[in-house]
């Protein structure tokens, strides 16, 4: 992609993924929330994505959004979901399309599908169960948070049916950057590595698609999310898997 990207929260840990594995591979325009503790080395603004006049500066010129802003906390309470994701969101939409923008990746998270857990755990986090989410199911949010993540890919479907923009709704499960929390299957299943993440973004950046529900884990052994859409639509190749670590050494592929 030869035009700008936009990546706004990219003071957190999934931009932080993103930036370290892609640095050097587009012409990035940054967004924080707050001033960064360090001159990042790329153009950046700093504000809110619910400041439609600042929105629109983010978005003037750029090829493509990468939107990972508002706020994460999985118990944030309603008025802040409703105002910094749902209205955020929204904002940041028309902005892009005003702009021109040709493709919109949003980050949405396992929280949307979070009630699908609870009648079927733990099995459901097992290399033995064979059940499988594939982003075709209707979202079962956990929270208030899963709940504003639901309603960012529905607002994404709108404005890809009303202007045309290309919309990749990746539902990212946990990241952590060494290796998947050791003892705890729920987050080996839905584990995504840093170097995995940076290449999911680049496909849904990189790949040729209308509108896609894809699933952001890495490629492990004990799963629940199907990550045959990402492979299909985007060419997403995943290439840890939780599987590969005993204990706290890693015993797969090097990172």
């Amino acid at each position: 992609m030869d035009e700008p990207v936009l990546l706004t929260g990219a003071g957190g840990r999934v931009g932080g993924a993103i930036l370290d594995g892609l640095a050097d591979a587009y012409d990035w325009r940054l967004l924080f929330h707050s001033a960064p503790a360090e001159e990042p080395s790329h153009e950046y603004l700093v504000g809110d994505v619910v400041d439609a006049a600042l929105m629109q500066e983010a978005c003037d010129g750029v090829g493509a959004v990468v939107h990972l802003a508002g706020d994460p906390r999985p118990d944030a309470p309603w008025d802040s979901v409703l105002e910094n994701n749902i209205h955020g969101t929204k904002v940041l939409y028309d902005a892009a399309v005003e702009a021109g923008v040709e493709k919109f990746v949003y980050a949405s998270s396992n929280h949307a599908v979070g009630h699908f857990e609870p009648e079927r755990t733990p099995d459901l986090y097992r290399a033995h169960d064979d059940f499988l989410l594939d982003g075709t199911e209707l979202p079962r949010p956990g929270n208030f948070y899963g709940i504003s993540k639901a309603a960012g890919e529905t607002i994404g479907r709108f404005y890809h049916d009303e202007h045309g923009i290309s919309v990749c709704n990746i539902r990212i499960g946990n990241l952590t950057e060494d290796h998947p929390p050791i003892d705890y299957e729920r987050g080996q299943a839905m584990w995504l590595s840093h170097r995995d993440c940076a290449q999911l973004h680049q496909c849904a950046l990189e790949a040729d698609y209308e509108y896609e529900i894809v699933y952001g884990i890495s490629d492990n052994d004990r799963k629940y999310y199907s990550l045959e859409r990402a492979k299909e639509a985007l060419g997403y190749e995943p290439a840890d898997n939780s599987a590969h670590f005993d204990g706290t050494e890693r015993v797969g592929t090097d990172g």
